[in-house]
């Protein structure tokens, strides 16, 4: 899930909520949508390579 938050840039959180805090987890904080997109899809790649 991308969000952009009011500081800039655009921040990646999990698709999962954490069971432990009841929040996503905050997957990394990019300068351009793209380049979010384009960790996510590394991260839902490794998911299943892994």
């Amino acid at each position: 899930m991308i969000r952009k938050p009011a500081v800039g840039g655009y921040r990646l959180y999990s698709r999962k909520k954490d069971p432990k805090t009841g929040k996503r987890r905050n997957l990394g904080t990019f300068k351009s949508k793209a380049a979010a997109q384009q960790y996510e899809r590394e991260v839902q790649y490794f998911k299943r390579v892994g």
